[in-house]
């Protein structure tokens, strides 16, 4: 998967993922989340001698009621598949050095293609095994 263009992986109006490609390039600031997103993932390119102007975030309470994760590739490959929130198998993906991915919703499983390093970035505090809920799903479709 390359090209540019970022893949959003949805059913029905609820996204599941958005998957960045190791290639996207685009000039300027470009947020792929929505606004109501609990997790913002956004892309900036700027040239040389562009400014940002100092500034500080306010504390602003915010209620998040589930965990988003964003996972950068940083070496290696890797299988992703994506489950509905009722548990449903939807599709797989593999992800490469480089490329990016929201796990928005649902669930998720991964399997190591080639020896792996990524980067989770996710909200917390962490609360351990209440924090998720596993599950077990065979894919024998590899076409999917």
């Amino acid at each position: 998967m390359s090209n540019n263009k970022i893949e959003k992986i949805s059913k029905g109006n609820e996204i599941i993922a958005l998957i960045v490609p190791a290639d996207f390039d685009k000039d300027g600031i470009e947020f792929f989340t929505p606004d109501s997103f609990p997790q913002q993932v956004g892309y900036m390119s700027h040239p040389k001698g562009h400014k940002i102007m100092p500034h500080v975030h306010r504390i602003v309470p915010r209620l998040i009621d589930y965990t988003q994760e964003v996972l950068i590739i940083r070496e290696g490959s890797i299988e992703v598949c994506l489950y509905s929130k009722e548990k449903d198998f939807i599709c797989k993906r593999i992800l490469n050095s480089g490329d990016i991915i929201l796990l928005a919703s649902g669930g998720h499983s991964f399997k190591m293609l080639k020896d792996t390093t990524m980067v989770e970035i996710k909200q917390g505090p962490y609360i351990g095994d209440k924090d998720k809920e596993r599950f077990k799903r065979e894919i024998n479709d590899s076409s999917k």
